[in-house]
C-alpha cells in the first residue's frame, strides 16, 4: 500500500510541475480571420434602400419607358428636372418627353408637336453639356422620326403633283376622244 501511496503522490507531483506557473499578462491570442469580401468591393447596399440606391428619376424614366409605362416615364422625367434643376437636366428632359411624343403607342401622341420640339431643342445642345448617353441616343432617335417626317411631307407632295398631271392627262384624253368621236359622227 505504501508503493501505492507513493506512486499517487508521484503522479500528483508531476502534474503540478508539468503545468507552467500562472502570470499576471495574458497570453496573445491568434487573430481570427474571416473570409469575406473586403468592404470597398461589397456590391451591398449598407443603407437599406434596396436596389434603387444610386438610381436618378432620369434612369427610372427610362426604365418606364422600355417598360412601356409612357405616362410614369413622363412622371420620372419631370421630377428629375425639378430636383436637378440644371440647364442639361431641363434639355434632357425636355427630349425625353418628345421622343415619348413620336411613339404611337404613347398617350402622349403628338408627332407635330415633337418635331417642333427637336428644331428648338437642337439649337439649345452644346457639346459641353454632361448629358445621359440614353437621351443623346433618344435626340438621335428624334432627329430621324423629323427627316422620316420631311420625307414623308415630300412623298406627299410628289403624289399631289403626280395626281395633278394624272387629271390634266385625263382631262386632255377626254377632250381628245371627244374631239375624234366627234368627227367620225360629222363624216357618217
Amino acid at each position: 500500500m505504501r508503493s501505492i501511496s507513493i506512486g499517487i503522490g508521484f503522479v500528483l507531483l508531476s502534474a503540478c510541475a508539468a503545468t507552467p506557473p500562472k502570470s499576471d499578462t495574458p497570453e496573445p491570442q491568434p487573430e481570427i480571420v474571416l473570409n469575406l469580401p473586403a468592404a470597398s468591393t461589397c456590391a451591398c447596399d449598407a443603407s437599406g434602400a434596396g436596389d434603387d440606391a444610386g438610381v436618378t428619376f432620369l434612369e427610372k424614366g427610362i426604365d418606364a419607358l422600355t417598360l412601356g409605362d409612357h405616362i410614369s416615364a413622363v412622371q420620372y422625367f419631370q421630377r428629375h428636372q425639378r430636383i436637378e434643376r440644371t440647364e442639361a437636366a431641363a434639355w434632357e428632359t425636355a427630349v425625353a418627353i418628345a421622343f415619348i411624343s413620336t411613339l404611337p403607342s404613347s398617350p402622349f401622341f403628338e408627332p407635330q408637336s415633337s418635331r417642333a420640339s427637336f428644331e428648338r431643342l437642337s439649337k439649345q445642345y452644346r457639346a459641353d453639356m454632361q448629358v445621359h448617353s440614353g437621351v443623346l441616343l433618344m435626340r438621335d432617335s428624334l432627329e430621324m422620326f423629323v427627316s422620316m417626317l420631311d420625307h414623308a411631307d415630300d412623298l406627299r407632295r410628289q403624289a399631289d403633283g403626280l395626281q395633278d398631271d394624272l387629271d390634266k392627262r385625263e382631262k386632255a384624253l377626254k377632250r381628245l376622244r371627244d374631239l375624234t368621236l366627234g368627227s367620225r359622227e360629222e363624216s357618217q
